[in-house]
C-alpha cells in the first residue's frame, strides 16, 4: 500500500427527515444563498422542508444551475453574493448543483483576474465560502469530496481544492424517490464508474480499499437493477445513496494507484456531443478495460473472481468475462456501451482526441501512459 494522508470533515446527516438538520447547521447570524438547479426541489416537496428549517434565519435563492454547470451561470451567483452580501452557500440538488456551488465558493474570493482560470491555469484557490448541501441525487460523491467539474461553452474542466469540500451534507434517500429512470441510471453508472477507477488498476495490497471498493461494486450491482424494477422501495434507494458517497469520499482511493482516464475521455464527449457524464462513461470503461487488459491483469482477474463470481477458464477468458458482465450490467441500467448507441460516428476519435491534446490530457491512466494514440485507440474500440 502506498503511504496517504486521509481526512474527510464533511459531516453527514443521513436517513429519513434529516432536512430539519439544517436548522442547527446555519449558522446564526448568517446570511444564506439557497442554490438549486431546474426547480424540481420545488415540486417533490424538498424546497418546502428547506424552506421550513431556515425559517427565522436570512436566505436568498438562485436557482438555474445546469445538468453541466456553466460559467457563466454561475457567475452570476458570484455577481448576486457580492451585491447582496451572502455570506454561506446552500447547494440543494445533485452533483451538478454541488460542483457548481463549490466553483461559486471559490470564485467570490478569487482576486487573481478570471475565475476560469482555477481550471484552465491550475490557479490554487486561497480562500472559500463555507458551503453545506442537501442531496437530491447520489452519482457524484461531490457532497463530501473537494472536487468539481465546470463548464464554459465547449470545455468542461475539474479542479481539486479541500477548501471547497462541503462542512455538511444531509442525504435523505426519500429525495430519490421521484427521480427519472434515467437519473437513476446514471446515478448507478457514475458511482460505479468512480469505483472502478480507484480500484481497477495494479496491486499494492492495500487489502481494505480493495473489499470497500468491491462491497461498493456488489451493492450497486445488486441494488442498481431494483430501483429501476421497484422505483418506490426506500430501502433500494438507501443502499445505493450511501454506496454513492462511499464511491468518492475519498476512502476507496487513499494509498492506491487511480485511473481517471474513463472521466477525462467522458468529459470531452459530453462537451462536443451532449451526451449525459455517466453514459460517457458506460462508452468509454469497456474500451479502457480491453485497450489496458494486460497492464491491468492482476486486477481485472481479481475484480473477475470477487464482483462477477468467475473462477473458469484461462486467463483471458476469465478477464473477458469480466469485462462482458460489466458491459451487461450497463445494459441491465439501461445506458450505452458503444458510440453508436448514441449514435456518433468515426469523427469522434479525431475530435475527442484534438479536445484532449488542447486541454493537455495527454499522460492519462494510473501509469500516465494513455497518451493521444492510446485514447485513439480506445475511442476507436468503443465505436
Amino acid at each position: 500500500m502506498n503511504n496517504f494522508t486521509f481526512e474527510n470533515t464533511t459531516r453527514i446527516h443521513f436517513g429519513a427527515g434529516q432536512i430539519e438538520k439544517l436548522a442547527e447547521e446555519i449558522p446564526e447570524g448568517s446570511k444564506t444563498l439557497v442554490l438549486y438547479g431546474g426547480g424540481s426541489i420545488k415540486s417533490n416537496g424538498v424546497y418546502e422542508q428547506v424552506a421550513k428549517a431556515l425559517e427565522g434565519k436570512e436566505w436568498g435563492e438562485f436557482s438555474g444551475i445546469e445538468p453541466n454547470p456553466q460559467y457563466d451561470t454561475l457567475m452570476k451567483a458570484v455577481e448576486k453574493i457580492r451585491e447582496e452580501e451572502f455570506d454561506y452557500l446552500l447547494a440543494v440538488g445533485g452533483g451538478s448543483v454541488v460542483d457548481g456551488t463549490k466553483f461559486i465558493a471559490a470564485a467570490v474570493r478569487f482576486d487573481e483576474g478570471d475565475p476560469w482560470q482555477i481550471l484552465t491555469d491550475h490557479k490554487p484557490v486561497e480562500d472559500a465560502m463555507p458551503i453545506g448541501c442537501v442531496l437530491t441525487l447520489p452519482a457524484t460523491g461531490s457532497e463530501t469530496n473537494i472536487a468539481a467539474v465546470v463548464s464554459r461553452g465547449a470545455d468542461k474542466l475539474p479542479f481539486i481544492s479541500p477548501l471547497v469540500r462541503p462542512t455538511f451534507a444531509i442525504l435523505d434517500p426519500a429525495t430519490t424517490l421521484s427521480l427519472s429512470p434515467r437519473q437513476v441510471s446514471n446515478g448507478v453508472v457514475d458511482a460505479f464508474v468512480h469505483t472502478i477507477e480507484q480500484y481497477l488498476t495494479y496491486p499494492v495490497n492495500a487489502k481494505i480499499q480493495d473489499r470497500f471498493a468491491e462491497g461498493i461494486l456488489l451493492t450497486l450491482i445488486e441494488e442498481g437493477p431494483k430501483a429501476l424494477t421497484t422505483p418506490k422501495d426506500l430501502e433500494v434507494r438507501t443502499n445505493i445513496m450511501w454506496a454513492a458517497t462511499q464511491a468518492l469520499n475519498g476512502l476507496i482511493g487513499a494509498g492506491v494507484p487511480q485511473d481517471w482516464a474513463t472521466h477525462m475521455i467522458g468529459h470531452e464527449l459530453t462537451a462536443e456531443y451532449g451526451i449525459d457524464h455517466a453514459r460517457t462513461l458506460s462508452i468509454i470503461l469497456p474500451a479502457v478495460m480491453k485497450m489496458q487488459r494486460e497492464k491491468k491483469k492482476g486486477k481485472l482477474l481479481q475484480y473477475a473472481e470477487r464482483v462477477w463470481g468467475i473462477t473458469d477458464g484461462s486467463d483471458d477468458e476469465r478477464i473477458d468475462g469480466a469485462i462482458s458482465a460489466t458491459v451487461a450490467f450497463f445494459r441491465q441500467m439501461e445506458v450505452p456501451v458503444s458510440l453508436s448507441d448514441v449514435d456518433v460516428s468515426d469523427s469522434a476519435v479525431k475530435k475527442v482526441t484534438t479536445r484532449l491534446e488542447n486541454h493537455g490530457m495527454t499522460q492519462l491512466g494510473e501509469h500516465g501512459d494513455i497518451d493521444i494514440n492510446a485514447a485513439r485507440s480506445i475511442l476507436q474500440l468503443a465505436l
